[in-house]
């Protein structure tokens, strides 16, 4: 506890969303926060809890945190990752008191509000959520990705002027003839899938509509595309976040923003005991439930090259297999030969991930099949992204070495 007391003192006192962890790694709660450091560190000071509050921090023995811009971006962060993670300790609110909601109202142009319902309609509703001002915030950010109508209607068949957010870009002035039904229902759907933190499906399917403009040579409705998917990434990202990973994008030329990333490391001594280890780091943080580690089989003496290959050929054909998703981007500790060799290994496999070599001595980045190296600045938020994956591979496969070693020295 007194650890832990401490890395909350080094929490920044700004917005965003806070991660509650057990010893093994599995998320127990997430929480957001408009200074992470008081709402953090109220759970370790000395006062009573409900019960299901003292127990949740009994089990807390590590936090991470994603810094947010605002609030707002908070909260939005926090609904999509109580969906993906489905932590245990998150519940609804069920104390009775009258809760602002987000309502979609059922017509054919949907409008959005706030509201707080005392019995549900036709209308969708996501919440409850604790903050009325918060929730307008949000919709403030979402509304500026994915303009909508909040006005009411002024009579069947009478179409009106475009009222005064269509001049802000914050309405497509559906009621005028702004936009057509199937592309205002494709915005509110995109709505749907923010507020229900559906981020990934939302992601995927920006990036096939970018593709198919591209493809088809319509490079302004691409380019429109391109900024819409990166308006939703931020709504998502915490400010590192964000920057790391499109600038990661941008500096290896890739099709897809690298959500989930995969790092591979190799440990022995002189091919003795060879361990490897894969990291995945998701939105920029470790996701340490998914880490694996291997024994190497195949390799009887001092070749790191040769054991990356091992590993990526047994990492991917086991994920293919079992039907799970791939990562965006792979990391190997390496130069061009690993690259190279990782790359192949993929092929044979037909695993569509990109892949990028970290060589140890300048730092250097480089991809597969290309003659020179890629140099950044060490500052380079794309760069610390990578050495932070690369480094916490090292620490993971050194880690299964040494315990390797431990065993057969007690035998």
């Amino acid at each position: 506890m007194d650890r832990l007391k401490e890395k909350v003192k080094k929490i920044p006192d700004s917005p965003g969303v806070y991660i509650m962890k057990s010893a093994q790694g599995k998320i127990l709660y997430i929480g957001k926060a408009s200074s992470l450091r008081k709402r953090v560190g109220s759970y370790f000071q000395k006062k009573s809890f409900q019960p299901k509050t003292a127990i949740l921090v009994k089990k807390i023995k590590d936090i991470d945190f994603i810094l947010c811009g605002t609030e707002a971006q908070a909260l939005i962060l926090e609904a999509c990752l109580i969906k993906e993670k489905k932590p245990k300790y998150n519940i609804v609110l069920r104390d009775g008191k009258n809760y602002p909601y987000i309502e979609i109202t059922n017509e054919d142009f949907p409008r959005i509000l706030v509201s707080r319902p005392k019995t549900k309609n036709s209308s969708i509703f996501f919440g409850p959520y604790t903050s009325a001002k918060i929730v307008k915030d949000a919709l403030k950010m979402i509304r500026r990705v994915f303009p909508y109508r909040s006005c009411l209607s002024i009579g069947k068949g009478r179409p009106g002027k475009p009222c005064f957010y269509y001049h802000l870009n914050l309405c497509p002035a559906p009621l005028s003839g702004g936009i057509s039904k199937f592309e205002y229902k494709k915005n509110i759907q995109n709505i749907c899938r923010i507020l229900s933190g559906e981020k990934r499906i939302l992601i995927r399917g920006l990036e096939k509509e970018m593709s198919r403009a591209s493809a088809r040579s319509r490079f302004e409705e691409a380019a429109r595309l391109r900024d819409r998917l990166f308006a939703v990434y931020n709504l998502y990202s915490g400010r590192q976040q964000l920057h790391q990973i499109i600038f990661l994008k941008e500096l290896l030329h890739l099709r897809k923003l690298p959500l989930v990333i995969e790092a591979v490391d190799v440990s022995n001594i002189q091919g003795k005991e060879s361990t490897a280890s894969v990291v995945v780091f998701t939105d920029g943080l470790p996701q340490k439930s998914s880490y694996r580690r291997y024994h190497i089989k195949g390799v009887n003496k001092q070749d790191d090259y040769r054991m990356i290959c091992e590993v990526v050929r047994r990492r991917y054909h086991r994920l293919k297999q079992e039907g799970k998703p791939l990562p965006q981007l792979l990391i190997v500790d390496g130069g061009r030969a690993h690259a190279d060799g990782a790359a192949r290994e993929l092929r044979k496999l037909h695993c569509s991930i990109a892949i990028v070599a970290i060589a140890k001595k300048n730092e250097e980045l480089w991809l597969p099949e290309k003659k020179g190296p890629i140099v950044i600045s060490r500052d380079n938020p794309s760069l610390q992204l990578i050495q932070r994956l690369r480094d916490e591979a090292h620490r993971f496969a050194r880690k299964y070495h040494l315990l390797l070693r431990k065993k057969k020295m007690v035998v």
